[in-house]
């Protein structure tokens, strides 16, 4: 199958602590690939490296056959670096958040991070700016005034596709919790992504909001042909919708596989639920 993403030995290492340690997956076109992993597993450390949040101590990221991302272990962490694979990267390259996100990588957070004073519309509408072709002159002369009508109108279509046109003049922060979620996805979709990175989505939801977001995640893979990589810790969920499942613990990876196969790994099983005293 085609890699849209490919992670390839990625550390990361916060002085002395290995956060995540030789990290290599792959998430084919068209999946749904889950990461799983107890709290401080590494699982948003290595979203953060993907997205360009934090440089990797070491190690590669690949996007659609391209690399991305490299970093090597320099300056003090030549000395400090705890992690494997030291001496196999040569290169730095450490692109900003914005520009992976031109690439075609979009991500939502955890904690819900929607323009607070913004409404529903412009909060969509601010993120296709991502994709503008304009300048600061053409602005000023308003020679962009029809790249600016097509942007409205795909914000008012992508509204209606997600369900979010009869609020979208609505503050965002007045909507219910499960909307406000839809709607972070609905803004990581105006930057029109190849790969879609899910934080956590279900986090605070309820069991009916849960539903309904699993059946989301599928249509909006399937109507804006999407990969989507998640991190989630409702298992429900995971089993559900994932195609393949990575597991982290402490850093490391320690099972990957079908869901069929993660539920009875017993290495997973002790990681999430600890070992019997016996």
């Amino acid at each position: 199958m085609e890699n849209v993403l490919r992670l390839e030995n990625v550390t990361m290492q916060f002085g002395g602590v290995v956060a995540v340690n030789s990290l290599n997956l792959e998430v084919n076109k068209g999946e749904i690939v889950s990461l799983i992993g107890p709290n401080g597993a590494g699982k948003t450390t290595a979203f953060n490296v993907v997205t360009g949040v934090y440089a990797p101590t070491n190690g590669a990221v690949y996007f659609n056959g391209k690399k991305i991302v490299e970093n090597f272990p320099h300056g003090k962490m030549k000395k400090l670096y705890a992690g494997s694979q030291n001496g196999e990267y040569h290169s730095r390259l450490e692109p900003s958040p914005d520009k992976i996100t031109k690439l075609g990588i979009a991500r939502t957070f955890q904690n819900i991070r929607l323009w607070k004073s913004q409404s529903v519309f412009d909060n969509v509408l601010i993120a296709m700016h991502l994709r503008r072709t304009s300048n600061f002159l053409s602005a000023m002369f308003r020679l962009n005034y029809r790249e600016e009508k097509e942007q409205r109108l795909e914000t008012e279509r992508l509204l209606k596709i997600l369900g979010l046109y009869e609020v979208r003049n609505e503050k965002c922060t007045s909507l219910p919790y499960g909307l406000q979620r839809r709607l972070e996805i609905a803004r990581a979709l105006a930057t029109k992504p190849a790969l879609l990175l899910l934080d956590e989505p279900a986090a605070g939801m309820n069991p009916q909001e849960t539903i309904e977001l699993t059946e989301f995640i599928r249509r909006i893979r399937d109507e804006f042909k999407l990969t989507v990589f998640m991190i989630e810790h409702h298992m429900d969920l995971v089993m559900d919708i994932s195609d393949r499942i990575y597991v982290l613990n402490f850093g490391a990876l320690i099972a990957h596989g079908t869901p069929e196969k993660i539920q009875s790994d017993p290495v997973v099983v002790a990681a999430y639920l600890g070992e019997s005293e016996e």
